[in-house]
């Protein structure tokens, strides 16, 4: 019997074609079988739509390879994207147990693995990873006119080269063998700028006339204080960690406070210039009145900022509207502002509801506009009032605290005030005082003055200073 008429036999008992699968398996095999077996069947099972029948009919009925449409739906596609591999019945390649050597390593060892035939004789693949340092070589002329220092020998320079050489620039290591027996004791940062001093030097030195080489510059100033930083950083006691995170917090809450003041702040403003155009407003119709020049309103109406009161919607819509609907407030409004203007029109016994005519409509949303800008104008002057009084019933605090002496009463800016059989009572300060105060001690009015260290510093302070007052007689 032929070499391979038994395995012919069993593929034609199996009806598997032959005469692809003679030869050692490749990487196509296992990649492009699908596609393979794909075409093919995309040009055997080819089926027409019969005349009449619509596409969608159609795919109900059959699909590309003619299968009964699924009850369910399914989902066919592979669970991996990688193609598994299928075994045919072509020849395996074969692999061998092989020795190598790695060209990283200088002592000739020689080791083994298993590689395949093909790849025999082949350079060790993961020798391409290698990568060696270049460290500069000088010689003893250049040495001796460029490189010599008063602080180092050159046999203790050539020894700092070796070492950087053998362990690749790794300083860490290179600090741990050096010779300090020998030589003088250095430092990791000592050895980094003597090292990048001499690779300067001879980078000048050797560079063609006319070019600017780069230049290795290490700053070891610089990296001795960030390691002493570190270190302090890294001995801190529970109390000093403690007192930071105490001030972040009230650092945070200071920001806080000063973006919540310039929020009210700008609020303010545009409250105040709100105000100055309804004015100027009030005052260009009283002209215009008073020249008996017709004036349109809706035409020659001047702009006016959004948070002036109430903006009321136009209604440009096609269709019939009817008047009263521009009396109605609009969704924006609060309910609070909404029961303020109720109360001040009922107490000025206005109509809430009053005859819808042109010159009524606009008069009364003019009325309820300037109502509610009003008020918001009285909240932000109340808010301002009482702002005013914490911050001085602070400041007295502070001045309680601090050991001034007694409490300034009297308004801010005003005089002394007279107690009526006593002297003058001391005027409450003003902003040069509190200016001149400020240089001296630096306190901050709208956060906590003191934190937890300084609070008991300060005591102890006070403490040995009323000690000492009373051992001085």
């Amino acid at each position: 019997v032929g070499g391979d008429k038994p395995g012919a036999d069993v593929r034609d008992i199996l009806e598997l074609a032959g005469g692809d699968n003679d030869g050692p398996i490749s990487k196509k095999d296992f990649i492009n079988s699908e596609k393979k077996k794909a075409k093919k069947t995309t040009e055997t099972l080819t089926f027409k739509r019969p005349e009449g029948m619509h596409r969608e009919v159609y795919a109900l009925l059959y699909s590309d390879k003619k299968d009964a449409p699924p009850l369910l739906p399914s989902d066919t596609t592979q669970g991996y994207r990688t193609v598994k591999a299928k075994l045919g019945c072509k020849r395996v390649r074969p692999w061998k147990w092989m020795p190598f050597t790695n060209p990283a390593r200088r002592d000739g060892a020689v080791f083994h693995h298993w590689r395949r035939m093909a790849e025999e004789g082949k350079d060790y693949p993961f020798a391409r990873f290698n990568k060696a340092v270049q460290v500069p070589v000088y010689s003893e002329q250049e040495y001796q006119m460029y490189l010599h220092d008063d602080g180092w020998t050159k046999a203790e320079t050539d020894h700092l080269f070796d070492l950087c050489k053998r362990f690749d620039l790794r300083f860490i290591v290179v600090h741990d063998r050096y010779d300090h027996q020998q030589y003088r004791k250095r430092s990791t940062e000592d050895l980094k700028e003597r090292y990048y001093n001499i690779c300067g030097k001879l980078t000048k030195v050797r560079a063609a006339t006319g070019t600017e080489p780069k230049m290795y510059v290490f700053d070891a100033g610089h990296e001795r204080r960030r390691k002493e930083q570190l270190e302090r950083l890294f001995n801190r006691t529970p109390d000093q960690v403690a007192e930071e995170e105490y001030l972040m917090q009230e650092l945070r809450k200071m920001e806080s406070r000063k973006k919540d003041r310039e929020k009210k702040a700008q609020d303010l403003q545009k409250l105040i210039t709100a105000a100055d155009t309804n004015t100027e407003m009030r005052r260009a119709e009283r002209k215009a009145t008073k020249k008996k020049l017709p004036l349109k309103r809706e035409m020659e109406k001047p702009t006016v900022p959004e948070t002036a009161g109430i903006k009321f919607p136009d209604f440009k819509s096609a269709g019939v509207t009817l008047r009263s609907q521009r009396m109605k407030l609009p969704s924006s409004v609060g309910q609070k502002k909404i029961k303020a203007i109720d109360q001040i029109l009922t107490e000025r016994e206005v109509d809430l509801n009053p005859m819808p005519t042109e010159e009524i409509v606009q008069m009364f949303n003019e009325l309820r506009s300037d109502l509610v800008l009003v008020y918001e104008l009285k909240q932000a002057h109340g808010n301002c009032e009482y702002e005013q009084q914490m911050l001085r019933h602070r400041y007295e605090a502070l001045l309680k605290a601090g050991g001034g002496g007694g409490v300034p009463v009297g308004p801010p800016g005003g005089g002394g005030l007279e107690a009526p059989g006593g002297p003058e009572v001391p005027a409450w300060p003003g902003p040069d005082d509190i200016k001149g105060e400020a240089k001296e001690q630096i306190i901050d009015v709208v956060g906590a003055p003191l934190t937890p260290n300084s609070r008991k510093r300060r005591e102890s302070a006070s403490s040995s200073s009323s000690i000492k007052k009373v051992k001085k007689p």
